[in-house]
């Protein structure tokens, strides 16, 4: 690997600046998901267990270089405390002899890095600062990465550096997935629009073997095959890039996938009247809101003959029953294949973690990231500042 870990390190009587995510979900002073917070506990216990003393970084939501005090970490603190099993201790403006004063074993928690306009200009002057609060740094926040922040890529380049457990296993399962993976690798990619992930198509045609297209953005490419789809969700305007996204993925020998057959309606909304036909034949007063049974059958074959599958969003409008169908049955499938040992299942996105769980089917995968936007620009093939800091 081109980054080092925490078993790397010699964190003895170091303080050790630990960039984390743990921009939780809330509702008034409450965590309703502790699941972020949850995942760094192994890197914090792990740096204490080494001698190292652990500062936190973190942002929370959007100030935009602004103290709003609603933003504060101070509001995160009491579920972290809970998370970890010990005190932790909160400072506004850290300062490095107020740190060394702490005893051994001490969490300290630094106020939002995005309070301060600095943090995403990446000034230098601001990861100096940080820089000479702590001796050592470890990044264990991959859903950061892909911002050029301070607190992410700046600080990064001035101090002794290592991946945290979480970052480390993020980096390892999407190397495993598309850096150099067990063929044949198919990819799955769902949801509303083409025009949002263009970059991710074409990146993808020339790294895997299928391509899976599901969701809103099915539709676009049977209207670019001349396959009319009423009043369905679909870029007519995006039927020419369609067409070449399909060229590429010929000349590269990727396979594209489209539904077979479809689940039409007339409304939009939970149990409304449907019925499934032939690919070719939605009416023009009907909207396609799933795929069907026979293009379920068919993605299960090819999950069946892959090593490695990669997935991003769903293939219908996973929302709303009955249009779960064939994300839930897809899933599913993916994850008794991965169960037997006979597939690596790496997934990642908002909707598609959603998704998945909905389905019962995460807790199979191989790997379900949580990093959003940096695990689609991982997928996009673009570099991650806080990455490639790490790699010197």
């Amino acid at each position: 690997m081109p980054w080092k870990t925490l078993d790397d390190m010699d964190l003895s009587g170091k303080v050790v600046l630990t960039r984390v995510d743990i921009n939780v979900p809330m509702e008034g002073d409450r965590v309703t998901d502790t699941t972020r917070i949850d995942k760094i506990v192994p890197t914090v216990k792990d740096i204490q267990a080494k001698g190292g003393k652990v500062v936190l970084l973190a942002h929370f939501d959007r100030p935009k270089g602004k103290v709003v005090p609603e933003m504060s970490l101070r509001r995160v603190q009491p579920a972290l405390e809970a998370a970890l099993g010990q005190s932790v201790t909160f400072v506004e403006r850290p300062d490095r002899a107020a740190i060394d004063a702490l005893p051994a074993g001490a969490v300290v928690l630094v106020e939002n890095t995005r309070f301060s306009p600095m943090e995403e200009a990446n000034d230098p002057a601001m990861a100096q600062f940080l820089a000479g609060l702590g001796d050592v740094f470890c990044n264990d926040a991959f859903s950061a990465a892909h911002r050029a922040h301070a607190s992410t890529e700046g600080v990064a380049r001035l101090l002794p550096n290592c991946a945290g457990r979480l970052m480390a296993a993020e980096l390892k399962a999407l190397e495993a997935a598309l850096g150099s993976p067990q063929r044949p690798v198919v990819a799955v990619v769902g949801g509303a629009k083409v025009s949002t992930k263009i970059e991710l198509l074409a990146n993808l045609v020339g790294k895997v073997d299928h391509l899976v297209i599901g969701g809103g953005m099915a539709n676009t490419f049977l209207v670019a095959e001349g396959i009319e789809v009423g009043r369905s969700l679909a870029e007519r305007d995006m039927a020419e890039t369609a067409r070449e996204i399909r060229h590429r993925a010929q000349k590269a020998g990727c396979q594209i996938h489209l539904p077979v057959d479809i689940v039409i309606a007339r409304e939009f909304k939970a149990g409304a009247d449907s019925q499934t036909v032939a690919v070719r034949d939605c009416p023009p007063d009907a909207m396609i809101l799933d795929a069907g049974p026979r293009t379920v059958a068919a993605l299960e074959t090819v999950f069946a003959s892959a090593k490695t599958l990669i997935w991003n969003g769903p293939l219908g409008a996973f929302e709303i029953e009955p249009f779960n169908m064939a994300t839930n049955a897809a899933a599913l499938a993916a994850a008794r294949l991965t169960r037997a040992g006979g597939l690596i299942s790496v997934a990642g996105g908002g909707d598609t973690v959603a998704a998945l769980n909905a389905a019962g089917a995460a807790d199979d995968f191989t790997f379900i990231s949580t990093a959003g936007g940096a695990f689609l620009e991982w997928m996009e093939g673009k570099e991650l500042p806080g990455v490639q800091a790490l790699m010197g």
